[in-house]
């Protein structure tokens, strides 16, 4: 099993799940965001899928290793970030997974599980979300990601590689285990940014309280990494054996807002969270959350972490035992 951009959050988490139900792992990562401490289970592939030469090298690690599925997480996240630079986010995005794809045909891979987002959907029309929601982004973040769902269906005509496209939202917590968690630089989620805000870091800014919502501030549907990592298997081994592609959403299915985030973080650490207002950030929908009952009922999948102060305990566990001791790169 290969695993673009596994020295990551959601992709070492993910590696974990994968070795635990008996798979042999490799990861290939330019360890760009990644770490090379998150890789536990499996080798190491040091190569960039953006780069000219990215093709050979995953073709190179597909047959070395007889890999006979793909899950990519190996893409650029910060919606932010995307409408500043977009041509960045287009490049690896897209261009990356591209890549990837090419050297699977190349090496007759046929299985492929693709990290996708509810930043597809763009502004909801209606929540919950369903799959059949209209897909209209309105960042390059989101737009990357359903230009590599749009891609899928013509991949399978050409060369036969089935795809599973995993529509997440907001991946948040750490390994119940304590073995990996959330390390970003910049930190960019709003967990682990309050957590840092209470434990005498920055003060969180809260990016607008004029939302229409009912306490002003977006809501969001914040799901367990763990149980991303779980959903990622469930769709491998239902890809292999109905063969059949498909989309799903990932999540709780309940909306939690940011302040409701810093009343977790305060109840989880005993501390006070130092925050400001600050202006909201482009691109930013107001309310996202998900119906996940498809994935449920054909994927067989159950999130294990739905309340939201389990989650934010195991992301407090992991910052005060690992974050300050963590080995360099």
């Amino acid at each position: 099993m290969l695993v673009t951009g596994g020295a990551g959050y959601i992709g070492s988490h993910a590696c974990k799940a994968l070795a635990r139900a008996g798979y042999r792992v490799v990861v290939l990562d330019n360890l760009g965001a990644g770490h090379r401490w998150a890789v536990k289970w499996g080798d190491l592939v040091e190569a960039d899928i953006a780069d000219r030469d990215a093709v050979a090298a995953v073709r190179n690690a597909l047959q070395r290793y007889d890999i006979f599925a793909v899950m990519h997480f190996a893409a650029f996240l910060d919606v932010g970030e995307s409408v500043r630079e977009p041509a960045k986010y287009y490049r690896n995005n897209v261009t990356g997974a591209l890549n990837v794809l090419e050297a699977m045909a190349a090496a007759g891979v046929k299985h492929f599980v693709f990290s996708s987002t509810c930043a597809t959907y763009g502004e909801p029309i209606e929540t919950p979300i369903e799959e059949t929601h209209p897909q209209r982004p309105i960042n390059s973040y989101g737009e990357s990601k359903l230009a590599v769902e749009r891609a899928l269906p013509h991949i399978e005509r050409a060369y036969g590689i089935r795809s599973v496209a995993l529509r997440y939202f907001n991946a948040a917590g750490a390994d119940p285990d304590g073995e990996i968690g959330e390390d970003h630089s910049p930190e960019i989620h709003v967990i682990p940014r309050a957590v840092e805000a209470a434990t005498g870091g920055a003060g969180l800014q809260v990016f607008g309280d004029d939302y229409p919502t009912p306490d002003g501030t977006c809501l969001r549907d914040y799901v367990h990494v763990s149980d991303l990592a779980d959903a990622h298997l469930k769709a491998l081994e239902s890809l292999v054996e109905t063969g059949k592609s498909g989309a799903y959403n990932l999540g709780t299915g309940r909306p939690t807002s940011v302040r409701e985030i810093i009343s977790a973080v305060e109840r989880a650490t005993g501390r006070t969270v130092p925050w400001t207002i600050a202006p909201r950030r482009p691109g930013d929908p107001a309310v996202l959350y998900a119906s996940p009952h498809k994935a449920m009922a054909d994927l067989h999948w159950t999130p294990r972490f739905t309340d939201i102060d389990t989650i934010v305990a195991t992301a407090w566990r992991w910052h005060q035992s690992h974050q300050p001791q963590r080995a360099p790169d």
